[in-house]
């Protein structure tokens, strides 16, 4: 019975990756935007495998949601799910995978999201918030209760504050590492990936012209 609830939430999680992927595949994304998409996944990967001595200190989180700024929700959920599947090659698979594949993806997902909407603007000061606030709530906020459930099969009251609060340290590592790395590498990388976007025609849809205008800004 305990185990069941590890089963469960597993098919779940991987249900909602499934889901994602099919709805970008239903959207039809033009072949350039599915070129851009792989080579921010690939900075993603590659840049999780350099800092490989450094467990999490790491600027992937930062590419992720970089990529859901400028290409848009499910660009960056597809981009943080790629990130985690293809790195963890490298860095090792196991049940942990599809649970940092989803944490990664959602991080990508809301700041599309949120920067469509016009919340989210790409200046620094404010993606270096969400960085911290989004990788140490949701990704520190999934993963540590997913740690219980592949140690136990279950969570407790008991379980949830101990795991919480022994993974806090790591979490905050992981948020400070991602909060320094968009400080570094947001304006350059917004630059560039703005002029590509222009220059191909990317995204250039009726239902993507709100995000482009606030990109603009």
């Amino acid at each position: 019975m305990i185990r069941e609830y590890y089963v469960i939430s597993i098919v779940i999680i991987i249900a909602a990756i499934l889901w994602f992927m099919w709805s970008f595949e239903r959207r039809k994304p033009q072949e350039r935007e599915v070129v851009m998409l792989a080579v921010m996944t690939a900075m993603a990967v590659v840049g999780r495998a350099i800092f490989i001595v450094t467990p999490q200190f790491k600027p992937c989180a930062a590419i992720i949601i970089i990529t859901g700024i400028m290409f848009g929700k499910q660009s960056g959920f597809l981009c943080g799910v790629l990130t985690a599947f293809v790195s963890n090659f490298i860095f090792g698979q196991g049940p942990w995978t599809p649970w940092q594949m989803f944490s990664y993806g959602m991080i990508g997902y809301l700041a599309g999201i949120l920067f469509q909407k016009g919340i989210l603007k790409a200046r620094k000061i404010d993606l270096c918030i969400y960085g911290f606030l989004s990788v140490f709530l949701i990704f520190g906020g999934i993963m540590n209760p997913a740690s219980i459930l592949m140690a136990y099969g279950r969570i407790t009251k008991k379980s949830l504050i101990a795991f919480y609060i022994s993974g806090a340290p790591v979490d905050l590592v992981q948020a400070t590492s991602t909060v320094i790395f968009l400080w570094i590498l947001s304006r350059p990388l917004l630059e560039k990936l703005e002029r590509v976007k222009r220059k191909y025609g990317l995204l250039q849809r009726p239902e993507n012209k709100e995000e482009n205008e606030n990109d603009k800004e």
